[in-house]
This record gives structure tokens, C-alpha cells and sequence, in this order.
């Protein structure tokens, strides 16, 4: 393996699996990895906690000034093999993994002040690069220059088939159609956003992984890294 560090940039639609394949390719090349998504959630979820953001309403003004107070720290869990998501020094790793904050997180992610902190905070992560991060702009707008990037991919039903699956085995109760729903409309927000859409950059590799096991993909993917460095 060379000795040469590169930024991996992974990119798509929610719930195609890029978290998974990010620790896997964090964890064969002992790079760092970070999982943008996380940061949004936890901004969302303290804006939950505020009553800045219910179902029905949003006060984006009251979140830009909270701004200065929110504190995000990833924090490495040896056990686990990955770092877990902390606001304010709390551990939040499970609390931004529900339903409620999903319906509500691509909303947040709408408000351009809040993609400034976070945007700048992810590319202060990867200045030494030897870094995983996934998101929805990370070849587009956070690393641009990354070495490889990745745009993932896969039809809306298998994404809330897996996301139903993994919020079930987690002993979430769930409902399948309020997934997919959510599954759709996060698709719509994420991609007609006004700053920062999610789009595949012009260099990204796509991969739909409808169909492709994860031993599959992550032997597909280490060709393209290999090749890279």
C-alpha cells in the first residue's frame, strides 16, 4: 500500500449505504472517516430540542443565531470501530439515527448559514487529507479536489426496504410506507435546494447499488482507490 494519503469524497441519495462503505474503506486503509449526515442531524436535533423545528413549523432565524452554540465533536469508540456523533458533549449517536429526525434534517440542511459552519468544519477535518467523508456535497462543494469521489446510488424502494430493516433491528417501531415517503421527499429537498444540492460531480464514479452486495462494492471501490494511489 503507498504511503500516499488521499481525500475520499462519497456522495449520494439517503440510505444507499454510504456510511457502511466509508467505515470499511476508513477502517483497510486507517484513514479517518466522518459522516457528514451525522453533523446535520445534530443540529437538527438541537434544534428539535429547542422547539425551533416541530413537524409543522421552523424558525430558521432562531437557529442561525443558536449557531455560536452548537458544539459538534466526533469522538472514536474503540469498541464500536468508529467515532460517534456528540452536540454540546453529549453522545448522540442513537438520538440522530431516528425517524423524527429524518423527516426533519433535510430542512435544516436547507439553511445556507448552517452548510457554511458545517462545510468549514469538514474541511478543516481534511487538511492533512487520509480522510472518508460522506455526505450530499462533499465532491461538490467541501473537496472538490478530492482524489476519488463516489456517487451513490439505488431505487427508493431498496432504500427504505434497508432502512426499514435497520430501524427494526434497532427495536424502532416503524411504519414501511412512512420510510419510503421519507425516502422521496428527502430525495426531492436534497436535489432542488437552492445551495448546495445534491448532485454527482462531473469526475464522481456512480454506483447503483440496487442489486450489488456490500463484498461486491467494497472490492469494486478498493480497484478505484488502489488505482488512485
Amino acid at each position: 500500500m503507498s504511503n500516499k494519503k488521499i481525500i475520499i469524497a462519497i456522495d449520494g441519495f439517503s440510505s444507499t449505504g454510504k456510511s457502511t462503505i466509508a467505515k470499511q474503506l476508513a477502517k483497510k486503509l486507517n484513514y479517518i472517516y466522518v459522516d457528514t449526515g451525522a453533523m446535520y442531524r445534530a443540529v437538527t436535533l438541537y434544534a428539535m430540542q429547542n422547539k425551533i423545528i416541530t413537524n409543522n413549523t421552523f424558525d430558521p432565524q432562531s437557529l442561525i443565531s443558536a449557531l455560536p452554540h452548537i458544539k459538534l465533536l466526533f469522538k472514536f469508540n474503540s469498541e464500536l470501530g468508529f467515532a460517534e456523533m456528540y452536540l454540546n458533549d453529549s453522545n448522540v449517536e442513537k438520538e440522530i439515527r431516528t425517524i423524527e429526525v429524518s423527516k426533519l434534517v433535510s430542512k435544516v440542511s436547507e439553511v445556507p448559514q448552517v452548510r457554511k459552519k458545517l462545510v468549514q468544519e469538514q474541511q478543516a477535518m481534511g487538511k492533512e487529507r487520509g480522510i472518508v467523508m460522506d455526505g450530499r456535497d462533499i465532491g461538490t462543494v467541501v473537496f472538490p479536489d478530492a482524489e476519488l469521489k463516489l456517487f451513490m446510488t439505488a431505487s427508493a424502494d431498496k432504500r427504505a426496504t434497508r432502512r426499514y430493516k435497520e430501524l427494526i433491528n434497532r427495536g424502532d417501531e416503524v411504519n414501511y410506507e412512512e420510510i419510503l415517503h421519507n425516502v422521496q421527499e428527502r430525495d426531492h429537498i436534497d436535489s432542488t435546494r437552492k445551495d448546495s444540492p445534491l448532485k454527482k460531480a462531473d469526475d464522481a464514479v456512480q454506483f447503483d447499488n440496487s442489486d450489488m452486495g456490500l463484498t461486491e462494492q467494497f472490492e469494486r471501490i478498493m480497484r478505484l482507490v488502489n488505482d488512485r494511489l
